[in-house]
């Protein structure tokens, strides 16, 4: 696999155990729907999970690697600022699915 030139490369820390540290895509501010439509970020809406991008992960974890999408409760998480930018440190079971390209072509993309 080779390395994504979009990633923190040279992070000044090194994980442990089952931790994932990923970069949240976006802005938790205001979003739009497909159809175009400003939704304030004081809309009253379910409990909705966030798409991030693993940067790095500790040596027990077993079903990510650096450069995974990772889908994740943002309610349950650890925030830390590196480099003076923000990063979220998970546990690998906190991280509700992954989306790849190293999955299978007849796969759905998506494993827990």
């Amino acid at each position: 696999m080779t390395a994504d030139p979009n990633l923190d490369s040279g992070l000044p820390i090194r994980l442990l155990h089952d931790r994932v540290l990923v970069r949240v895509e976006g802005s938790e501010g205001e979003r739009r729907s497909t159809a175009g439509i400003v939704i304030p970020a004081t809309a009253a809406v379910g409990k909705r999970l966030a798409w991030a991008t693993a940067v790095g992960v500790g040596p027990n974890v077993r079903s990510i690697v650096s450069g995974d999408r990772v889908l994740f409760d943002p309610d349950d998480r650890s925030e830390v600022e590196l480099h003076g930018r923000g990063y979220v440190l998970l546990r690998e079971r906190d991280v509700h699915a992954v989306a790849a390209e190293r999955v299978e072509e007849n796969a759905t993309g998506l494993y827990l």
